[in-house]
């Protein structure tokens, strides 16, 4: 399937929080956009949630960035682990939190032209 992302992204191999019906579950970023954040499912129920609230830091950063999301695609990767992975898109962020993603963007972005 063609990666039909056009924003610029930038690696992100960090743990966070995902909160689904007010519950926090752990999850693992692989990649940021200004627009949203690839996760990967870890340890959270089977569920219906199109509406996520995320919890996590930047690379570098003491700060907290807190944002609110609607899972937009899901998909399990076809490399031998089979994981379940997952695109969220922002719908809520502070303006403040909006320039620090895109200041860790511009400064570890790549253009998304991959394959998944």
């Amino acid at each position: 399937m063609s990666d039909k992302r056009k924003a610029r992204r930038a690696p992100l191999d960090i743990y966070l929080n995902k909160y689904m019906g007010g519950v926090p579950y752990m999850s693992r970023a692989a990649d940021i956009s200004q627009e949203g954040l690839s996760l990967a499912r870890l340890l959270e129920p089977q569920h219906e949630a199109k509406r996520v609230g995320l919890q996590f830091q930047l690379p570098g950063s003491e700060e907290i960035i807190y944002a609110e999301g609607e899972v937009v695609r899901e998909w399990v990767e076809a490399a031998n682990t089979k994981r379940e992975r997952s695109g969220v898109r922002f719908t809520l962020l502070t303006e403040r939190h909006r320039r620090m993603i895109d200041a860790y963007v511009d400064r570890h972005g790549q253009e998304s032209s991959r394959e998944n």
